[in-house]
């Protein structure tokens, strides 16, 4: 399988258990790896036989920018719900950052990490 990977996409989301998470937002970064067979596309040089990679990252920042979810969990997998839907796409990693987390430590990043397929 092939894969084609979109790292660092960046929106503002309101997600979190905390209060203050859901009325102040916070940046989501999210890195994408969509798997698929891209040898059609490639042999005739056609778009429509691929994944467009700019749609999908449209798609996955309006889902970090929309409804609020109280789990980076929950966030994950909408996001690789809406890349599966996409029909030359077979399997999605979804890995939502949440850099900004309400952590009382020093931390450089929170990430979740899902693999998901159709099956």
């Amino acid at each position: 399988m092939d894969r084609v990977a979109l790292r660092g996409l960046k929106a503002r989301g309101h997600h979190g258990v905390f209060p203050e998470e859901r009325r102040e937002g916070q940046t989501f970064v999210v890195d994408l790896v969509l798997g698929l067979d891209t040898r059609p596309a490639a042999a005739d040089d056609d778009l429509t036989k691929t994944v467009h990679y700019g749609v999908v990252a449209e798609e996955v920042v309006a889902v970090v920018e929309g409804e609020p979810v109280d789990l980076v969990e929950t966030l994950a997998e909408r996001i690789a719900q809406v890349c599966l839907k996409h029909e030359r796409v077979e399997e999605v990693e979804v890995r939502v950052h949440k850099p900004d987390a309400p952590i009382t430590v020093p931390f450089d990043d929170v990430t979740v990490t899902i693999t998901r397929s159709r099956v």
